[in-house]
C-alpha cells in the first residue's frame, strides 16, 4: 500500500492569484463607494506581504493580531497573512484593551494591526506583549505605521504564496467565552480548504463570478469564512458602510449591485423583513439568505419566507467546527405549519461530515433520544491553542462534543434542545429553555423572549422569561401564562416574567444568555 509522500495543500491565497489572473478588471470588494478588482486587490495585497516581511519580519507561522471593522484593509490583512504563510488572528472589534491584550499574549501575536481609533487597544497589546515587532495602524494615529503608506511604499512588488501543509494553521478564530476566558481555536489551510468545497456545494451552490455578496456580519467571524469560500468561485463583496447597521442601506446595495447572497444571524434577517425598505427595493435577486450563530424562531422564519420568499438557509455549526454541521436548504424551509415543516429542526449533515447523539457516557443514541450533538469529519478544528484541559474535555473517541443537546429524527433531520450550559434543573427536571421560548414567540404581542434559570430556595432553579413586547401592546404575567398553560409540561413554566425594551446583542447580532443575564445583573433586575 503506498504511503502519502506530502501533505502539501492549497494556500488560500492561491484564489486570489487565480482570479486576477482570470478576471483582473472584475470588481472584487466594493465598500462606501469605491471599488477594487481583482486585480487591484492582488497587488495591495502582495504590497503588504512585503511590508510585513521587510519593515517588521514576518515569516510563516507568526501570529498577526487584528482589530479593525469591516473595510477593505481587513480583507487584505487576512489574505497578505495566508499569502505569508501567517496566521491571521482577528479580534472582536467591539472589545475592551484588556481583552485584546489577552489575545495578543495568547497567540504570542509579533504584530498588531488596527483601526486608528484603537489607540487604547494598541496600549494594552504593546504594553502585555514583549515580542511584538511592531503596530500597523489604518489611519493617522500614534501608536504605529501608517498602513497605507506602507502599502504605497512595496507598490508593485510581487509576491509569491507560501507554500503551505494540511495542518499549518492560518486562522486563530477565538471563541465567545461563554464560560471563563475566551479560548483559541486553531483553523488550518486545508480544514478551511475542505471547508470551501463543502460550503459551495451545500449553502451558495451554482455561486459564480456573476455573483455578488453583500457583507454584514464582522468578518474576524462567519462573514470571514463566507468570504473566503467564495474566492474559488470570484464571487464580489459588498461591504456595509460604517456607523451601524441600516435595513435600508442593506436593501439599497441589494438592489444596486443585485446581490444574490449575504450571511448574519436570526436577529438581523428579523430587523430586514420587518423594515419598510424591504417593500421599497428590488431585493429580487437574492438566492440564499444564510442565517447562523443562534435559533431562527418560526414565527420569524415565517415572515422572512413571506417578505423574501423561498431563500433562507440555515447552517449549524461552531467555531470548532468551522460552522460545519448541518444545512437546512431553501427546499426545506416550510411556510406552513404542516407534517412536512419539520418546525424546530436546524436541518441534515453537511457534506462529509457525521452527526451522532451520545450521552454522558459517549454512548451513540438512537433516533428520537436527546443527548448531546457530537461531530467528525474534515471541518473538525485542529484543537485549542495550547489548552490540553480544553482539549480532553472536548474531544472523545475521536467525536468533537458540541455542548449543544438535541436529537435526530428517523431522517437525521437534527432538532437542537439548547445548550447544555442553558440547561437549568427545576426541581430535580431538566429544563432546556428553548422549546419554551419557541411556544412564547407564537403570542402575538412577544417579539424576542429568553429563559433562565434562577436560583430559588424550594425548587433550586425556576424559570423566568425575559421578554421583549411588540410596541403598544401591552401584556401581562398572567396572560402569557395562560398562553402557555397546556403547551407545555407545568414544570417548564417560568415562574417569573420580566419586561425589558430590548435585548443586549454582541457584535454580531447574537442574542445570548450570559448578555442577557449580565444585562439584568447590572441593572439589579435579578
Amino acid at each position: 500500500m503506498m504511503e502519502r509522500c506530502s501533505n502539501r495543500v492549497t494556500n488560500l491565497a492561491h484564489y486570489l492569484t487565480r482570479n486576477a489572473m482570470r478576471w483582473p478588471q472584475r470588481q472584487s470588494v466594493v465598500w462606501e463607494g469605491r471599488t477594487w478588482t481583482w486585480g487591484e486587490l492582488d497587488r495591495r495585497v502582495s504590497a503588504l506581504g512585503n511590508a510585513l516581511t521587510t519593515e517588521f519580519g514576518i515569516k510563516k507561522g507568526d501570529c498577526i493580531l487584528v482589530q479593525a471593522q469591516n473595510s477593505n484593509q481587513m480583507i487584505e490583512i487576512m489574505l497578505a497573512a495566508f499569502r505569508l504563510g501567517a496566521v491571521w488572528v482577528p479580534c472582536n472589534f467591539r472589545q475592551a484593551p484588556a481583552e485584546t491584550a489577552y489575545a495578543g499574549q495568547k497567540a504570542k501575536a509579533k504584530l498588531f494591526i488596527c483601526d486608528a481609533e484603537f489607540e487604547d487597544q494598541a496600549d494594552a497589546v504593546q504594553n502585555g506583549q514583549p515580542d511584538l515587532v511592531g503596530t500597523i495602524c489604518i489611519g493617522a494615529s500614534r501608536c504605529g505605521e501608517n498602513y497605507e503608506e506602507l502599502i504605497a511604499r512595496f507598490d508593485g512588488l510581487p509576491f509569491e504564496n507560501a507554500a503551505v501543509d494540511y495542518d499549518d494553521p492560518c486562522w486563530l478564530f477565538f471563541t465567545s467565552g461563554s464560560t471563563g476566558r475566551p479560548k483559541a481555536v486553531v483553523l488550518t489551510h486545508g480544514q478551511i480548504g475542505f471547508v470551501t468545497v463543502n460550503y459551495l456545494a451545500d449553502l451558495l451552490p451554482g455561486t459564480s463570478e456573476l455573483d455578488a455578496s453583500l457583507v454584514i456580519a464582522p468578518l474576524s467571524h462567519g462573514a470571514g469564512l463566507q468570504l473566503i469560500a467564495q474566492l474559488p468561485v470570484g464571487a464580489a463583496h459588498v461591504l456595509m458602510p460604517g456607523g451601524g447597521f441600516s435595513p435600508a442601506a442593506a436593501f439599497e446595495l441589494i438592489e444596486k449591485h443585485r446581490v444574490s447572497n449575504l450571511f448574519t444571524v436570526p436577529t438581523i434577517v428579523k430587523r430586514l423583513v420587518e423594515d419598510p425598505a424591504v417593500d421599497r427595493f428590488d431585493h429580487s435577486s437574492l438566492r440564499n439568505v444564510i442565517y447562523a450563530g443562534a435559533p431562527m424562531y418560526r414565527e420569524d422564519q415565517k415572515h422572512a419566507l413571506e417578505k423574501l420568499g423561498s431563500v433562507l438557509v440555515q447552517y449549524y455549526g461552531l467555531g470548532e467546527v468551522t460552522g460545519n454541521i448541518t444545512v437546512l436548504r431553501p427546499q426545506d424551509h416550510q411556510i406552513d405549519d404542516g407534517p412536512d415543516a419539520r418546525i424546530g429542526t436546524c436541518g441534515t449533515e453537511r457534506t462529509g461530515i457525521e452527526v451522532s447523539i451520545q450521552d454522558d457516557e459517549g454512548n451513540l443514541l438512537p433516533a428520537g433520544q436527546t443527548g448531546e450533538v457530537c461531530v467528525i469529519g474534515p471541518a473538525v478544528c485542529a484543537g485549542y491553542l495550547e489548552d490540553d484541559a480544553a482539549n480532553t474535555k472536548s474531544f472523545r473517541n475521536g467525536w468533537f462534543r458540541t455542548g449543544d443537546i438535541g436529537h435526530m429524527d428517523d431522517q437525521r433531520f437534527l432538532y437542537l434542545t439548547g445548550r447544555a450550559s442553558d440547561m437549568y434543573i427545576s426541581g430535580g427536571s431538566n429544563v432546556y429553555p428553548k422549546e419554551i421560548e419557541e411556544v412564547l414567540l407564537a403570542h402575538p404581542d412577544v417579539s424576542e423572549v429568553a429563559i433562565l434559570g434562577i436560583p430559588d430556595p424550594h425548587w433550586g432553579e425556576i424559570g423566568l422569561a425575559v421578554c421583549v413586547l411588540h410596541k403598544d401592546r401591552p401584556v401581562v404575567e398572567a396572560e402569557l401564562s395562560e398562553f402557555l398553560s397546556g403547551k407545555i409540561a407545568r414544570y417548564k413554566m417560568p415562574a417569573r416574567y420580566l419586561f425589558i425594551e430590548a435585548m443586549p446583542t454582541s457584535a454580531y447580532g447574537k442574542i445570548t444568555k450570559k448578555l442577557v443575564r449580565e444585562h439584568l445583573t447590572e441593572r439589579g433586575l435579578i
